[in-house]
């Protein structure tokens, strides 16, 4: 079926109609990738789904007005760049004893050319401000048009835009108009389907002639949650209409992995699948049959473990993605619940090769006092990267620069094909 699908996608690709893309930014097209997912999208859990063979990763929804303001930064301990801001809970200056929050945390040598940052908003304007900030640093900008929580639709965003689509159009052709020339990445967006079919065609018609690359439909309504079967009956007009334009069409909802998303890429004639949940559960979804499936919990969350403590992720969440991660009959899902460091759940899970690193991510996320010294593995040269002097603050502009210089675009094969676990 494999081999009957690729030759169709290839003989389609010769007649379909497509956008250009931009010399910094990625087609759509033959990819499978992670979802956008609040808590469940940060750094540690992008890099997992790189490892087990995701083709793109999404961040999660970051609002406009969060990312103004913020600096960015080179964090030499993890090789990262920080988007960062001080709280000034309503005062001119930051209190004295302020802590730095870091608002979006990357690893451009992991990820960088293949994450889309998704973006929240209400007004174009703050939409460029916000994208021109972050554009440098990532392979393409997504508009979050299809979630349904409060946190995201109480200010016109996220799916509320969906009742709103003159300012959907004019956030896209806004974010085209000045992102796409300056920075060479393209402009995307993610919606829902409509109550009607007429309604969902005709918001899409308006969207492909905004110069977006490309389209995800959630195939649920905004009423819809995940437990409900997705709708699929709208699947074939969307994509349709995305064709006539040369605008990618990528599908979400219900997609379990890699071998079901060939499938239903086949039997839907869209360009892509993304996947959410079951990603969240365990990412080595990404991978196909043949090579080796679905992982054991066991080894998905060490791998998580090493890549929550290698990027100094906040604890709280790297609890919470365990917990997604361990199914809840076994008994090590007790037992983590009740840690309260990276220490005691590599007690509690029996990774004591892993006490060093543990001790290592405690200090560095503040769950211990910095003292000084170092464990094994520091002095081991593994943590090397903790001594390699102060963050260093760029701006845009020296960014891009930076980028034109040393970036190259990213060769596209245009069909879904087994993926190349990377090294992480």
């Amino acid at each position: 079926m494999i081999f009957r699908f690729l030759k169709s996608r290839i003989m389609s690709e010769m007649t379909v109609k497509k956008v250009p893309i931009p010399s910094r930014g990625v087609d759509y097209r033959g990819k499978l990738v992670l979802a956008p997912m609040v808590r469940s999208g940060e750094l540690p859990s992008r890099l997992l789904a790189l490892h087990y063979g995701a083709d793109l990763v999404w961040g999660p929804e970051t609002v406009d007005r969060s990312m103004l303001g913020t600096t960015r930064r080179i964090n030499p301990s993890t090789k990262t760049i920080d988007f960062i801001r001080v709280p000034h809970q309503g005062q001119k200056q930051p209190p004295p004893n302020a802590k730095e929050s870091v608002i979006y945390r990357l690893h451009p040598e992991r990820e960088g050319r293949k994450l889309i940052f998704q973006i929240g908003t209400s007004d174009p304007d703050r939409a460029v401000a916000a994208a021109r900030l972050i554009a440098p640093d990532v392979a393409g900008i997504d508009v979050n048009a299809g979630c349904p929580k409060p946190f995201s639709t109480h200010d016109g965003m996220g799916a509320a835009l969906l009742k709103t689509p003159d300012k959907l159009v004019a956030i896209l052709e806004a974010l085209v108009r000045n992102i796409v020339p300056e920075f060479q990445i393209g402009i995307s967006v993610k919606i829902r389907i409509l109550d009607t079919p007429t309604e969902t065609e005709t918001l899409v018609r308006r969207l492909v002639a905004t110069g977006i690359t490309g389209l995800t439909v959630h195939c649920r309504t905004t009423p819809m949650r995940p437990r409900e079967r997705a709708i699929r009956g709208q699947l074939q007009m969307i994509r349709e209409v995305c064709h006539e334009a040369g605008v990618a069409c990528l599908m979400n909802g219900d997609v379990e992995g890699r071998d079901s998303a060939v499938e239903l890429i086949e039997e839907f004639g869209v360009d892509g699948a993304m996947i959410a949940t079951a990603a969240e559960k365990n990412s080595s979804c990404f991978r196909t049959k043949e090579q080796g499936g679905m992982a054991p919990w066991d080894e998905v969350t060490e791998t998580y473990l090493r890549l929550a403590m290698e990027t100094e992720n906040k604890f709280g969440n790297t609890k919470y993605m365990l917990n997604q991660i361990i199914p809840g009959k076994q008994p090590a899902y007790k037992r983590v619940q009740s840690c309260k460091s990276y220490t005691s759940v590599c007690e509690a899970l029996g990774l004591t090769h892993l006490k060093d690193m543990a001790t290592d991510a405690d200090r560095a996320v503040g769950l211990i006092p910095d003292s000084g010294a170092k464990s094994a593995v520091a002095l081991n040269g593994n943590s090397k990267r903790k001594n390699d002097g102060a963050s260093i603050v760029q701006t845009p502009e020296e960014v891009s620069a930076k980028r034109q210089k040393t970036d190259e675009p990213v060769k596209d094969s245009g069909v879904l094909q087994p993926p190349v676990a990377l090294s992480v």
